[in-house]
């Protein structure tokens, strides 16, 4: 299996409360995957990170294998989550794939 994390800084001029909308959106949209992209064995998105932190917004996914994970990035399904929820809303990402056992 293969791990799939992502961290997300929103853009700055986002207001408190449509970055709190936008969380949703994201949390909404990619967790919504399951059971619609092949190879997602688990994905939770976490929007409710301490005050300490310097990221807003982490996924936290698992896939079945390498392959999988590759062709979740180009599935229409995410791709459509990814242009209209995250994309437009964020100014650093930042990624880490490793396997697991």
């Amino acid at each position: 299996m293969v791990k799939h994390v992502i961290l997300w800084k929103l853009k700055g001029e986002l207001s408190a409360e449509q970055k709190a909308e936008v969380k949703q959106g994201i949390k909404a949209g990619l967790e919504g995957l399951k059971g619609r992209v092949p190879g997602i064995v688990e994905i939770k998105v976490n929007i409710n990170g301490l005050e300490t932190s310097n990221a807003d917004v982490m996924l936290d996914s698992t896939f079945t294998d390498y392959e999988s994970l590759k062709a979740y990035s180009v599935n229409p399904l995410h791709v459509e989550v990814a242009n209209t929820k995250v994309r437009p809303f964020t100014e650093v990402r930042m990624c880490l794939d490793y396997p697991i056992d």
